[in-house]
């Protein structure tokens, strides 16, 4: 007996060159590592600049800010890395996943639980999460520092924290009433 395989339907040439050209993303995938690897520097550094303030004591000169204050802006800013370097990886793991090929995680340990139902969508929702996410950070920094930023910078940066709530309210809307009636979508 002949054991036979599914025959793989062949594309004409030009939708092939189409479907290839996802491939065309990698290099911007590959990018993003080495921002993220970026970030990693960047966190060590405001991780060092921490332990040298308050552990060794070493104040900047014409430093205004107290020790609590100088504490909660670096505190901050490591946040602010972290949250940045998640983004990051949603982006690079859930867009090669959606847009160029799949890494076939599935059962793998590490994988991440939100991977498992990702598409376009769930993606951008995230995405416009975690950028709210950020800015709450960038405002809480601000309002940290109020006293010695005019109150135009701050009305700015409320507005544009605002705008970022309100774009991904109308993203999980639009996602929400573009699924059919009766299945909803984990997130």
């Amino acid at each position: 007996m002949y054991m036979t395989t599914p025959s793989k339907s062949r594309l004409g040439p030009l939708p092939y060159l189409i479907f290839s050209s996802r491939w065309l993303q990698l290099p911007l995938y590959l990018g993003l590592i080495v921002a993220q690897a970026i970030y990693v520097v960047q966190f060590l550094k405001e991780l060092w600049h921490l332990v040298d303030t308050t552990l060794l004591g070493h104040v900047a000169e014409g430093a205004t800010e107290s020790a609590e204050t100088t504490i909660m802006l670096t505190v901050l800013g490591l946040i602010d890395v972290v949250m940045i370097s998640n983004l990051l990886v949603m982006v690079i793991v859930g867009g090669y996943e959606t847009f160029v090929s799949r890494l076939k995680l599935e059962n793998h340990p590490d994988q991440p639980e939100w991977l498992s139902h990702v598409n376009a969508t769930v993606l951008k929702v995230k995405l416009a999460m975690a950028i709210i996410g950020i800015s709450s950070i960038h405002l809480l920094a601000t309002f940290i520092k109020a006293a010695s930023l005019d109150s135009e910078t701050i009305k700015w940066q409320v507005l544009l924290h605002l705008a970022f709530v309100v774009s991904a309210l109308a993203l999980a809307f639009i996602d929400r009433i573009m699924q059919p009636a009766g299945k909803a979508q984990p997130h």
